[in-house]
């Protein structure tokens, strides 16, 4: 809500709730205070006057201060002081007025005197203590869980938006050395094979085309991700040649099954450059996809090269784009990375895979 509606919505509130004070005031002290006067009517209008303005004052001082940045005993602590020395002022404001008003004949008690002794003025002061307390308590109470409820919508707005913005930079990104190989290729692919070419540059656009499609998607049919796949493969194939050997099998059933967009780009992605790129002689890129009982079951697994079989932290997953896909899973998905008879084996169980 903005300050402006909240604070025009205080004042009205502070209104309503002050004037309906001086009005249960007035009736009271007709009903039990020996019958209405001058003097009474003055007492209740201007106390109720003098705490609308007071409660008021206490409201901006405690914003202007940020007081509720602070922890809650020290906000207890203020919120007393300030409801003590209001109603002391309140009280003070009041005699002050009141004194002359009846020593001048102005207003009366109904042919009673006004009874200003200490321990009457202390009882005075106590009264209007409660009453402000009570209205601070109230108001500052609302205001707290109102703060706390902005906050939290805050803090998951923001977690939403950093999500969305790594998500949209993940999906959008392509690996810059892929795109490097990729025209590098491409130009020496113009003069020695034109055709090559001309069928290099539409595999490209395809898989550039999908990037740009897909950026505000959540999920993607199997199938369309295996044609991307497939066009990513096709142009990685003109870099890696005979290194780069890829084998699908993929069953009916689980290519009409649902996943996180990119998730299978990903793990190809993540088989090429951890696995054939650091293979001296390259090797094969399994993909397989089959689903059974609402689950779909894809795995990639590529050869796991010298160096990082020995090395525990090459084979942990942790990266940026496998930590993405595992936010992206939802309730019953997993993703499960381990090293298997000398190849990388990256699993993904999807559950719900056959919903339309």
């Amino acid at each position: 809500m903005p300050e402006s509606t909240s604070t025009l919505r205080f004042w009205l509130i502070n209104t309503l709730g002050w004037a309906l004070f001086c009005v249960v005031s007035l009736a009271m002290t007709g009903a039990f205070g020996g019958g209405s006067s001058s003097g009474s009517t003055l007492i209740s209008v201007g106390l109720g006057v003098l705490l609308y303005a007071i409660s008021g004052s206490v409201r901006a001082l405690a914003l202007r201060r940020h007081w509720w940045r602070l922890d809650l005993g020290a906000l207890v602590l203020r919120l007393a002081l300030a409801v003590l020395l209001g109603a002391a002022l309140a009280q003070l404001l009041l005699t002050a007025v009141l004194q002359p008003a009846l020593a001048l004949g102005w207003v009366d008690f109904g042919g009673r005197s006004g009874d200003f002794r200490p321990v009457a003025r202390l009882l005075y002061w106590l009264n209007t203590v409660l009453m402000l307390g009570l209205w601070t308590a109230l108001w500052a109470g609302l205001h707290g869980v109102r703060s706390a409820r902005q906050a939290e919508l805050a803090r998951l707005r923001a977690e939403a938006e950093r999500s969305a913005l790594e998500r949209d930079a993940l999906r959008a990104r392509l690996n810059p050395h892929f795109m490097f190989n990729a025209l590098n290729n491409l130009r020496a692919l113009i003069l020695e094979d034109p055709e090559r070419a001309r069928q290099m540059v539409t595999d490209l656009s395809r898989t550039l085309r999908h990037a740009l499609e897909h950026a505000r998607s959540e999920e993607a049919v199997l199938a369309d991700e295996l044609a991307v796949v497939q066009d990513y493969l096709a142009v990685e194939a003109v870099h890696y040649e005979q290194r780069l050997q890829v084998h699908f099998e993929v069953s009916g059933e689980a290519a009409q099954a649902r996943l996180p967009v990119m998730a299978l780009q990903l793990l190809v992605e993540n088989a090429i450059k951890h696995g054939i790129a650091v293979c001296p002689g390259g090797g094969e890129v399994r993909i397989s996809a089959q689903c059974s009982g609402g689950l779909l079951r894809l795995q990639v697994d590529n050869p796991l090269g010298v160096a990082a079989a020995g090395n525990a932290a090459a084979t942990a997953g942790h990266g940026v784009g496998l930590a993405y896909l595992r936010s992206q899973l939802g309730r019953g998905g997993r993703f499960h990375l381990q090293p298997l008879d000398g190849r990388m084996q990256a699993l993904l169980e999807i559950p719900q895979c056959a919903r339309p």
